[in-house]
């Protein structure tokens, strides 16, 4: 019994180490010079000349604009994102109508398609309506986020006992008011779960954001560390120092909120 639980930390060890490294590698090659990211010094770990060069050289390029837009994006998706979750959601739940799980099915088909196939279309749609270059692009970001908000919301919203609607119908209450100040302060762990990862995965989004918004004003953080590149090279100091910076909003919402991500992505796996 032993021997099986210390295998099993070994492994889980190992896999830690695996996934950590890259993340690791990134940080202390942000504070190499670059005549030590390549060559002979490439592997050490520690820099014996250490520098702040590559984030000198990242805020005098504009990255708080590019950050700024980022956040403006995903602040404003996740917040229309999770409200039109949260009422298809409990729609989906609590309405009988034929079709149900058909409807769910192909709410969650629409997030396997490829941004490749659809990236097209919606950049026409864009030219038409005159909105290449602006923050109408947190609509098409809709098409990522909102089926995963949707599926994960309609689990908490089917473990709410109907009982608790009943008694408010009885006491008067309308359906608005039932859903706003019973069933939605129930269910939010699975909205406070939609809402983060809503933002990370927009906050993350390359591919739109490059193709909607070729302006470098418009540029989000992920867009802006492909362009830290010169004409026959590409500035990998300061091209990890972004990656650095860009992870950091990420990485402080989850330290900070992962126990209700956790509480919310589990409260709704297991079936009373």
């Amino acid at each position: 019994m032993k021997d099986t639980k210390k295998l099993f930390y070994i492994i889980v060890g190992l896999y830690l180490l695996i996934i950590f490294f890259p993340f690791f590698w990134v940080f202390i090659t942000s504070f190499k010079p670059e005549s030590e990211i390549w060559g002979s010094e490439a592997l050490k770990v520690i820099s014996s000349n250490a520098t702040l060069d590559h984030y000198k050289a990242l805020f005098k390029a504009n990255i708080f604009n590019s950050l700024k837009n980022s956040f403006i994006i995903a602040s404003f998706t996740t917040v229309y994102v999770t409200v039109l979750a949260s009422l298809c959601a409990y729609s989906i739940a609590r309405l009988k109508f034929w079709g149900k799980r058909l409807l769910l099915a192909a709410v969650l088909g629409t997030s396997m398609f490829p941004q490749m196939i659809v990236v097209g279309p919606i950049y026409r749609a864009f030219v038409g309506l005159g909105w290449i270059n602006s923050y109408w692009i947190t609509l098409p970001y809709s098409m990522i986020t909102l089926p995963v908000a949707i599926y994960i919301l309609v689990t908490h919203f089917t473990k709410i006992p109907k009982e608790l609607e009943e008694s408010g119908m009885i006491d008067g209450a309308s359906k608005i008011r039932i859903f706003g100040e019973i069933i939605l302060p129930l269910a939010l762990p699975g909205i406070f779960t939609s809402a983060i990862i809503t933002f990370i995965g927009v906050w993350n989004e390359f591919l739109l954001a490059l193709t909607l918004n070729p302006n470098s004003s418009y540029h989000t953080a992920t867009v802006a560390i492909s362009f830290l590149r010169g004409q026959f090279t590409i500035f990998w100091g300061q091209v990890t120092a972004a990656t650095v910076v860009v992870t950091i909003p990420t990485l402080i919402i989850v330290l900070v909120f992962q126990k209700q991500i956790i509480s919310g992505l589990t409260s709704g796996a297991v079936k009373e």
